[in-house]
């Protein structure tokens, strides 16, 4: 990627969250934190917790109060130069057609979500530029108005090649995400192509969400059995091979080892589908192991072991009430 353009970098003093979840929470606080002024849009429990006691941020064993504008309106986002949208991928249509009205050409949103299509569901709906973004980080709700961080919280940015153009950001953009950051103490990676990271963040979670949800076990302990490891040797396979028929070249070792690490990075982390399936919430399985299923489908690539973990979290999720 050129290093010079004739993009101006944008101005970001206003940021706004839609979707303060877990990962929207953590990083709208790191940025209030360093002095920017941050909205987060998100449900009214945790907003109304949030205007009345500040938003608590536990981190290892500090809490700390940040005080930050709230609400459950997505018309707060108005003004906003940077939107971070961390709404569950099965939302994302949903939550641009809410944001439309209230970002203009001018905004940057960029897409803090799983899978590997959701910046471009976003830039259908939103006339402005849209960032892929790939998150790293282990975050829950502590309950309404906490957010409790167990580890790392990096980023990585970078073009989708074959995306749309607005979709396509330009280096002083990048660079300027990377600034703003780094003031918030959240490391940030341009990478030359941003698809091979949401690939391969894709494929590690494909590993770890579904098993980590049925079994309701740390990443940790599902490492630790050799039989959970083969199942998930198989998962990494066939995401590698589905990868391929799209276009998106995964290595085998450096996939592997991606898994490896993070049971070692985040050894007490149960995944965010563990997360929802303890609170009998539906979850983003759709577009995680199902994603996989169905995209293995439609290019002839068998997934038999990714359509069953779908299938049984499925199952799971039908019962709730």
């Amino acid at each position: 990627m050129a290093a010079a353009s004739s993009e101006p970098a944008p101005r970001l003093r206003r940021i706004g969250v839609m979707g303060a979840g877990a990962v929207g929470s953590f990083y709208g606080a790191m940025l209030a934190r360093a002095g920017h002024e941050v909205t987060l849009v998100g449900r009214p429990a945790h907003v109304q917790a949030i205007q009345r006691d500040g938003l608590k941020l536990e981190m290892g064993r500090t809490t700390h109060t940040v005080v930050l504008q709230a609400s459950s309106d997505p018309a707060a986002l108005r003004g906003a130069e940077l939107v971070l949208c961390c709404v569950k991928s099965g939302d994302s249509e949903a939550a641009a057609r809410q944001m439309a009205p209230h970002v203009d050409a001018a905004t940057w949103v960029m897409s803090l979500q799983n899978g590997v299509d959701n910046a471009e569901t976003l830039a259908r709906h939103l006339a402005c530029r849209v960032i892929a973004t790939v998150v790293y980080v282990a975050v829950a709700l502590g309950g309404p108005g906490v957010v409790r961080h167990f580890g790392r919280g990096d980023l990585a940015v970078g073009a989708m090649p074959g995306g749309t153009q607005s979709s396509v950001p330009e280096w002083p953009t990048l660079q300027a995400l990377v600034d703003l950051f780094a003031g918030a103490q959240v490391p940030v990676r341009i990478v030359p192509d941003v698809a091979v990271e949401l690939w391969t963040k894709l494929l590690v979670n494909c590993a770890y969400n579904a098993i980590s949800a049925l079994a309701q076990m740390p990443y940790a302990r599902l490492a630790a059995q050799p039989q959970i490891v083969e199942v998930q040797e198989r998962v990494v396979q066939e995401v590698i091979a589905v990868a391929a028929a799209s276009g998106v070249t995964l290595p085998p070792q450096a996939s592997r080892e991606a898994v490896a690490k993070i049971a070692l990075a985040m050894p007490q982390q149960l995944s965010s589908t563990a997360q929802d399936m303890a609170r009998r919430k539906p979850s983003e399985i759709d577009h995680l192991n199902g994603f996989v299923a169905r995209r293995g489908h439609a290019l002839g690539v068998a997934t038999p072991v990714n359509q069953a973990l779908h299938a049984l979290v499925k199952l799971v999720e039908s019962g709730y009430a």
